[in-house]
């Protein structure tokens, strides 16, 4: 008897990534999948557990999908993803709506699973676990685990198990997997594990299956992609797989993502700016400039060294886009912290910049650590500081007008895209007026306005 399942995917483009994955183990096990909760007799609900805005949502999303039961087809509501592998039984309790919390480890199985909820089988959550202590601390010796953990994404004769369950012309491509930092306010390292690097071959594989999906541009994407191949005994193979592929039939553009500015290299920086088809893109991950509050933070760099690497970048390529995103309000911030930060911003003239203010998290060293800064002057910094860099992103924005641009129509009705400078679904849009292009479209143009962070350009 066919299973109806929908999907429902909160977070980041790497969740994205497992939802894909999840789906087509389903469908491979004979699933049918729909887009509408309504229509589906279970809801997978593929939560966040970054920050406590993203943990709200799954919530909700969970809760949403819950009230549907008894109404339709609905039978069952299952989270997966972050939040429910790094809370597990806590989440179950709090959250008895959800018939299931499944963790990272059942979704290999994840077919057999569903059947038996739906079947009304109990399922018992994990206790959540440090997952870093499941690899070697030594990157050079992961390679058993690592191919195990990936050939899970692999079907019989290494099949992909992936379904795209959208049709934008562009996809998330994951490279690698969890993180081998430490930083102190951020708890992914405990609960998706260190760092592993796919191994080039697969990730080719998987771009040409989703270039015959349909996608032109990938969007590279792992927890650090800095540090792609350092497990693979080849720190610069980002450099060496990048050109492969570029080589590939029907891929046009390639957007790499999460850089750590400590870890840029000059090669790396030159093979973004060089290869045929990688778009001058940096989302660096700043997180504050301030030297004292980075090394609280457990970060390297400060004002100076950032604001050289950007000029290191503009250097070599002066319309590159660059983004990033910090945090305000973390233990030990004094004022002149938070105007160092303000001076920098000025200065860096950034194309994009997510402001988050901090908050505790559960399994992380800033936890514990003393002068917290009160909730109440974090929202005052978080709010004066978002309406300069709104002033400051449309400056930028305002700067590029005469630019040429490349544009990758997503909207056919707005005639909306982006262009090389702006990042899928956080950084701004390029439209055009009076045209009639097609999703999926590359249109050259040039920038004539700008609206905030978007930019409007006419067709050439």
């Amino acid at each position: 008897m066919k299973r109806t399942v929908a999907v429902v995917t909160l977070g980041c483009a790497r969740n994205e990534v497992d939802s894909e994955e999840l789906a087509g183990r389903l469908a491979a096990d004979g699933w049918t999948l729909v887009d509408d909760v309504e229509l589906a007799e279970v809801a997978l609900v593929n939560t966040c557990g970054f920050i406590e805005s993203a943990k709200k949502d799954s919530v909700d999303a969970l809760l949403e999908a819950n009230s549907l039961k008894g109404h339709g087809v609905t039978r069952a509501v299952v989270a997966v993803g972050c939040m429910a592998e790094r809370y597990g039984q806590e989440l179950a309790e709090a959250l008895p709506e959800a018939d299931a919390i499944l963790g990272f480890d059942d979704y290999q199985d994840i077919s057999a699973r569903l059947q038996a909820i739906v079947a009304g089988e109990k399922h018992h959550p994990h206790t959540p676990k440090d997952r870093r202590a499941l690899l070697p601390l030594a990157p050079a010796e992961r390679a058993i685990v690592r191919d195990a953990q990936f050939a899970s994404s692999l079907g019989a004769g290494g099949s992909l198990f992936r379904k795209r369950l959208g049709s934008a012309p562009w996809a998330p491509l994951k490279i690698a997997s969890g993180c081998d930092r430490r930083c102190s306010f951020c708890a992914i390292p405990y609960f998706r594990g260190s760092f592993v690097s796919r191994r080039p071959t697969e990730i080719i594989e998987e771009a040409k299956w989703l270039a015959g999906e349909g996608v032109t541009e990938l969007f590279l994407v792992s927890e650090n992609t800095t540090s792609y191949g350092k497990d693979l005994g080849d720190l610069r193979l980002m450099e060496k797989i990048l050109p492969e592929l570029s080589e590939i039939e029907g891929i046009e553009r390639i957007r790499l993502s999460y850089l750590q500015p400590a870890e840029m290299r000059p090669t790396l920086i030159q093979a973004m700016i060089e290869t045929p088809k990688v778009v001058p893109y940096f989302d660096l991950s700043f997180q504050h400039s301030s030297e004292s509050v980075l090394r609280r933070m457990r970060r390297f760099g400060d004002s100076e060294k950032f604001l050289h690497l950007i000029t290191q970048i503009r250097a070599l390529s002066p319309e590159a886009g660059i983004r990033s995103n910090v945090i305000v309000g973390f233990p030990g911030e004094r004022e002149s912290d938070y105007q160092e930060l303000v001076d920098f911003i000025s200065e860096a003239n950034l194309d994009a910049l997510g402001v988050f203010g901090y908050s505790d998290e559960d399994n992380t060293e800033a936890l514990t650590l003393e002068d917290k800064v009160e909730d109440e002057l974090i929202r005052h910094r978080v709010d004066n500081l978002s309406s300069l860099v709104d002033d400051l992103v449309s400056e930028r924005a305002m700067a590029r007008v005469g630019e040429e641009v490349l544009v990758l129509i997503e909207d056919s009705q707005l005639q909306e895209g982006r262009a090389a400078h702006q990042g899928p679904e956080v950084d701004g849009t390029t439209s055009f007026i009076g045209t009639d292009f097609s999703v999926g479209q590359y249109v050259r143009g040039r920038i004539v306005d700008s609206m905030g962070a978007d930019v409007i350009a006419e067709a050439l």
